[in-house]
């Protein structure tokens, strides 16, 4: 008895102990977190413009968070970097950074190596493909083991023809030829005068002999036996493969029919598809390596003087690519992968996942330290596999966000959401940054001026973003202070002594002279101009009739405008 009671009693202890575990956890664990942090509302966690100054349940259902105060209020920095950061700048805790994936690198200026890789396709050599052409009307009197295919040597026989026209320019041939032979016998007669001996040629006959489809050593043949054939043999011209056969025996043809069509494989081409902005990097002599899919083969190539022919089915480029084909493993019609090597010169590039584009902008999220993470706009150049050159926005040495960039870019505009600010809208420069003059990146002067990116000229500093920024605007400063100065509509840059000029709107047009500084720009056209020209005629005539001791004074009025009267 006594055993049960003290186990039911351990039992209930054990219980207890769990339960004030629970309820203690919870609590403890929230004022150990919350303990010397100072709250300064609460947020709804899934929209940030709402907030509370109590605890609660959010119209979404959610628990309503706390904001501390050594967290920031939302899209700031903390402490004393705040007035130096942009609108959209967000703090994050290197906890979150963890959860989502955020990874940083730093920009560098350094070439890149890349390899194209593309599909092509195994075409015969247009100067190696042969095509046998009836030159006369005719009938097929035979054909031999060939098909379409087939491997055929050179002057190897592929089929017979024969034609009445064959057998007169064999006449012709063999008459000229006998008649050749009996002018050099002892007593024979001459068959032709000596006048007619100079108009007479023995490649006359031959080319006719030719014309028919009689081949070099067949008309050898025929004038070594001087008997007539009725078979004219269609002969291989080179070492290749039948890719077109277009007789059979018995078979009647006209001038002008393609017999066979052969290729020599022994040297190939490959059509490699490029886009347009991967073709630019490939010049003509670049060695491409070529290999057959699922086979370990590899073929070096090199690339065409020919340009690439454009394909407006792909919407391709067609990259000719040539090489040998020892052993004939490669025929035509058959896919090989090509990889082109390509080197481009320095350039400052990033990760294409560092880049968030919007369409209409291009945003890069800079790394400030102490979790503080800067939106820069940036300007692109070109695109390599995974690599995209900066052109402007960014300076060799900075760290930026390569991964995770998406949620940070989401958080940076709740953030600004929640501050009343448009997603849209351009940063408003805050104290302590500039505008680099050269390339219109936003820069920090404490950073610039420690750099000694600075420039002083006519009294004015100018902070740049790099070196090569500041060596431009040194070289004609001029030049980029007339294209700041100049006006939105009015056509006219200012000079450097005419600092207390100020130009008229945009629909005005005009200068004002240095003796009218202080007098404030008028209406934006003409129309607002000519009413304001008869206003000021009527008060004009009402302070004369009210003050006739008082004579009104005026200035000539412009050729676009009237002047204006001093204040009294």
């Amino acid at each position: 008895m006594k055993k049960v009671v003290f186990g039911a009693v351990l039992v209930l202890l054990i219980a207890v102990s769990f339960l004030a575990g629970r309820w203690y956890t919870p609590h403890g664990a929230d004022k150990n977190s919350s303990a010397g942090r100072r709250v300064l509302y609460y947020v709804d966690p899934m929209n940030p413009s709402h907030t509370s100054d109590k605890p609660g349940i959010a119209p979404c259902g959610m628990k309503m968070e706390p904001v501390y105060a050594d967290e920031g209020s939302p899209g700031q920095a903390t402490g004393s970097t705040s007035a130096s950061m942009p609108a959209g700048t967000i703090k994050i805790s290197p906890e979150k950074q963890q959860v989502i994936g955020v990874r940083t690198a730093v920009v560098q200026k350094a070439a890149v190596n890349h390899t194209i890789r593309t599909v092509g396709r195994v075409s015969p050599d247009e100067k190696r493909v042969y095509r046998l052409v009836a030159g006369i009307d005719g009938w097929i009197r035979e054909t031999y083991d060939n098909d379409t295919g087939t491997l055929v040597k050179k002057d190897e026989r592929l089929a017979a023809f024969y034609s009445p026209q064959v057998r007169a320019a064999q006449i012709a041939y063999l008459a000229l030829v006998g008649a050749g032979d009996d002018r050099f016998q002892a007593g024979g007669r001459q068959a032709l005068a000596p006048s007619q001996q100079a108009s007479v040629s023995l490649q006359t006959y031959i080319d006719a002999l030719e014309g028919v489809g009689m081949s070099q050593q067949q008309i050898k043949e025929l004038g070594q036996t001087k008997q007539f054939t009725d078979k004219v043999y269609i002969l291989a011209p080179a070492t290749g493969f039948i890719i077109a056969r277009n007789v059979s025996p018995g078979q009647r043809f006209d001038k002008g029919t393609e017999w066979y069509r052969i290729a020599d494989l022994s040297k190939v081409w490959v059509l490699a598809d490029l886009f347009r902005n991967e073709a630019e990097y490939v010049k003509p002599g670049m060695k491409v390596k070529v290999t057959l899919p699922h086979e370990k083969k590899e073929f070096q190539a090199v690339v065409s003087m020919v340009l690439p022919q454009f394909d407006p089915n792909s919407r391709t480029l067609k990259v000719r690519l040539e090489l040998d084909n020892p052993g004939y493993q490669l025929r035509p019609d058959m896919f090989v992968d090509a990889e082109f090597p390509v080197t481009l010169p320095p350039a400052m590039t990033v990760p294409a996942d560092a880049i968030v584009d919007s369409g209409m902008k291009k945003t890069v999220f800079v790394d400030r330290g102490n979790g503080l993470f800067e939106p820069r706009q940036v300007e692109t150049g070109w695109r390599v596999g995974d690599r995209v050159e900066i052109t402007k926005g960014l300076m060799q040495g900075e760290r930026i966000v390569v991964s995770g960039t998406f949620l940070i870019d989401s958080e940076s505009k709740m953030k600004m959401a929640a501050l009343g600010m448009q997603a849209g809208t351009q940063a408003q420069q805050s104290a302590g940054r500039a505008k680099d003059i050269v390339c219109g990146m936003e820069v920090d002067e404490a950073t610039s001026r420690a750099a000694g990116l600075t420039s002083e000229y006519k009294g004015k500093t100018y902070y740049f973003c790099m070196a090569e920024c500041k060596d431009t605007f040194q070289k004609k400063p001029e030049q980029y202070i007339k294209d700041r100065v100049q006006g939105p509509g009015a056509g006219v840059q200012e000079q450097p002594d005419q600092k207390e000029r100020r130009v008229q709107g945009p629909g005005a047009g005009v200068q004002q002279r240095p003796d009218q500084g202080k007098s404030k720009a008028k209406g934006q056209g003409s129309g607002a101009m000519e009413e304001t020209h008869a206003h000021d005629s009527t008060v004009q005539e009402h302070a004369a009739q009210s003050h006739p001791e008082k004579p009104t004074v005026s200035e000539p009025m412009g050729s676009h405008g009237p002047a204006h009267a001093p204040a009294k």
